[in-house]
């Protein structure tokens, strides 16, 4: 399995022929993973209105999918840790898969809130599994770039899953929509299945890995290398949840002809440019200052969503929306791996992106409340402020005091909590 080696040479060369085949493997089951549950993201909240959801019951559907993160990230990052990546991201694609059937078989609140938190389940195993194996497969100097161009399944599956969404809804109904989204699950399954697991043969972190093992929930939550991080990706979260929540909805109640699907194919594709070029730059040059540069183009995408009024300022904000997750995601990612040993991994990822978990489960009921009180554009004017403070915590409280950080979060000095 040479495929990746032909497609992006580099640093596909220097790996071993079982790292290629992982890599290659799990890549086409993340296209399909991502395809399948990006394929409901401008339909299912336009579902449950159709049924007769109510705003906040819109809300409360959506928000409930960070339910299933919330209670089973820690869990499935320790199950990664003990028992391996595979079986982590075969849960995670069985999950999304089984997910969109439920969908066909119900059509009330209560049925669909269960169903939806079931689903949730699916992010919180795919991503964790996808992205420690990643990791695993990653030389050390090569970390960033790699996690860069092995994220790019996430643009694409966005790319496509929502315009496809649209057109299925518009053309065969939502029967079809859900059966294609299962199909594409269970066929990353499939691919999944094929991953061979990695002995870890790195002794040296062995005492690293006894102590850590010892500590809590709360202390490896609270531990200086993880709550900053896990803190601004909570107030992403909120952020991410308006827009997957409610940004249909928002166009829809702006009497616009604008298909949601092409804001977030849009944001796609930026997302897509910017993770080819910024996984290597930050080897060179830190995860710091791509993780600023990313908070500032989130603050940008939601001011402008705050104010538009055309397709055009759509399309303007989706693209610094997408530039500004592109970036951001990958690079906590490889921040996170900077600050942990293999064996311990699973845990230090599952708990620091369950920050962006619990943002998103309070985005949905939450701000479906202040919808109704504020308007979808008061909602969107809210995400501004949301944003700059994440860019706020993020550059005054990542590092060691705030000279530190704000030295780290411009690029002028190297993560004080990376393992060497």
């Amino acid at each position: 399995m040479n495929v990746l080696n032909r497609l992006i040479p580099g640093v596909f060369q220097t790996l071993n022929p079982v790292q290629s085949k992982n890599l290659t493997v799990i890549a086409i089951a993340g296209l399909l993973f991502w395809t399948s549950l990006t394929v409901l993201l401008p339909t299912l909240p336009a579902y449950i209105a159709d049924i007769g959801g109510s705003n906040h019951e819109v809300g409360l559907v959506m928000g409930s999918f960070a339910i299933g993160l919330l209670l089973c990230r820690a869990q499935l990052g320790q199950l990664s840790d003990q028992h391996g990546r595979k079986l982590v991201v075969m849960i995670g694609t069985f999950v999304v898969g089984t997910a969109p059937l439920g969908y066909l078989l119900v059509d009330s609140i209560p049925l669909l809130i269960a169903f939806r938190a079931f689903h949730g389940i699916s992010i919180a195993a795919f991503t964790t599994g996808y992205s420690t194996l990643v990791v695993d497969c990653s030389p050390p100097g090569k970390r960033g770039e790699l996690i860069g161009y092995m994220s790019l399944v996430v643009p694409v599956g966005l790319a496509l899953g929502p315009a496809l969404g649209g057109y299925l809804q518009a053309s065969a109904g939502y029967e079809v929509l859900f059966a294609v989204s299962a199909g594409a699950g269970y066929l990353g399954l499939l691919f999944a299945s094929q991953v061979t697991e990695l002995k870890d043969e790195q002794a040296e972190e062995a005492e690293q890995t006894e102590a850590s093992a010892g500590e809590t929930f709360w202390q490896i939550l609270l531990s200086p290398r993880i709550r900053t991080p896990a803190t601004v990706l909570f107030v992403v979260g909120l952020v991410f949840g308006t827009l997957t929540t409610f940004l249909p909805l928002y166009i829809r109640e702006l009497e616009m002809s604008f298909n949601p699907g092409l804001y977030y194919t849009t944001s796609a594709i930026a997302s897509f440019i910017m993770r080819l070029a910024i996984g290597r730059a930050s080897d060179q040059y830190g995860r710091g200052v791509f993780i600023t540069m990313s908070l500032t183009l989130y603050t940008i995408a939601m001011s402008l969503l705050a104010t538009a009024h055309t397709p055009q300022q759509f399309l303007i904000a989706a693209i610094a929306q997408g530039a500004g997750g592109g970036t951001l995601i990958p690079m906590m990612i490889a921040l996170m791996s900077d600050r942990s040993v293999s064996s311990e991994r699973g845990r230090i990822y599952s708990l620091s992106i369950g920050g962006f978990d619990l943002g998103i489960a309070l985005a949905g009921p939450g701000l479906g409340y202040l919808a109704e009180v504020l308007g979808y554009r008061g909602l969107f004017q809210m995400g501004v402020s949301l944003a700059a403070l994440a860019l706020l915590i993020f550059v005054t409280r990542s590092s060691k005091s705030f000279s530190h950080s704000l030295r780290f979060a411009t690029g002028r000095e190297k993560d004080a909590y990376a393992v060497n």
